[in-house]
């Protein structure tokens, strides 16, 4: 269910807006009334999203470990739309590998996108906020894996506890702006990027297995919680990090090692 008005008049930045949870978001956005700048690497994503809701949204192709490219985006909002009041910082992705394997490279990428990446983005969604007065939000996307470790995700686990810090000190820095920062943390999560890991014989009933409500979450359902924490709805909630992961959290991870080694073969 949407609140049909809940964004009217309202403008917000969606980074990693062009698939998953990203698109999700925007996607709900417009349904509730505001303007869109949907920033991603994926152009032909962007340029789906875009024909598929018209005005409303601008696709923007923005890589976030790049401080312009972030700055960019929050422009384009101000230029095309008029201000902005929210940032959704979605962007991100896996990989690397086990720790005595794991590439100092592959380790620096996850934590560029994941970590810096929102960090960026944080920066110059906030002073933006401070610029036109008014206050703000900023909800960050982390992961289950911001509590709970995973064989073969080392970096990517770090990086998303770091968001999680990240936004806590946010809304600590912020908050005399009434700007609020809080962190949706997803469970499984049926997306592009999980798709190669669950088609796995075997691996989506090793997830399954440890969530109490027994089965993966979709992206509208992660859109739904960061829509809330954003809104007014939500107007004293600050420095939090919602799990949503059918209590998931209350359990433990799977052990990957068998499937990480079967996608490695597919790969060679």
């Amino acid at each position: 269910m949407t609140h049909e008005s809940r964004y009217a008049g309202k403008v917000a930045v969606v980074t990693g807006g062009a698939s998953g949870i990203g698109a999700a978001i925007v996607r709900r956005l417009v349904a509730e009334g505001a303007s869109v700048v949907a920033g991603d690497v994926n152009t032909e994503n962007l340029d789906a999203l875009v024909a598929e809701l018209g005005d409303g949204v601008v696709g923007v192709v923005a890589d976030v470990t790049s401080e312009d490219a972030v700055a960019a985006l929050v422009a384009t909002a101000v230029d095309r739309f008029g201000g902005l009041h929210a940032g959704f910082n979605v962007a991100g992705g896996g990989g690397g590998g086990m720790l005595l394997d794991q590439a100092e490279a592959d380790w620096r990428r996850v934590l560029d996108l994941c970590l810096t990446g929102v960090f960026l983005s944080m920066k110059h969604e906030a002073r933006q906020f401070v610029a036109q007065g008014g206050g703000g939000a900023i909800v960050n996307v982390s992961s289950l894996n911001s509590r709970v470790p995973m064989f073969g995700g080392s970096a990517y686990c770090s990086a998303k506890a770091g968001v999680a810090m990240l936004s806590e000190c946010g809304a600590l820095e912020f908050g005399e702006h009434q700007i609020r920062v809080n962190t949706v943390s997803p469970g499984l999560t049926e997306t592009p990027l999980t798709a190669p890991l669950l088609a796995l014989e075997g691996a989506l009933d090793a997830y399954l297995e440890r969530i109490p409500l027994r089965r993966a979450g979709g992206p509208a359902d992660m859109a739904a919680a960061a829509l809330f924490l954003a809104s007014d709805d939500a107007a004293y909630v600050s420095g939090a990090n919602l799990f949503v992961d059918g209590a998931w959290a209350t359990t433990t991870y799977p052990d990957l090692r068998p499937f990480l080694g079967q996608m490695a073969a597919g790969r060679a």
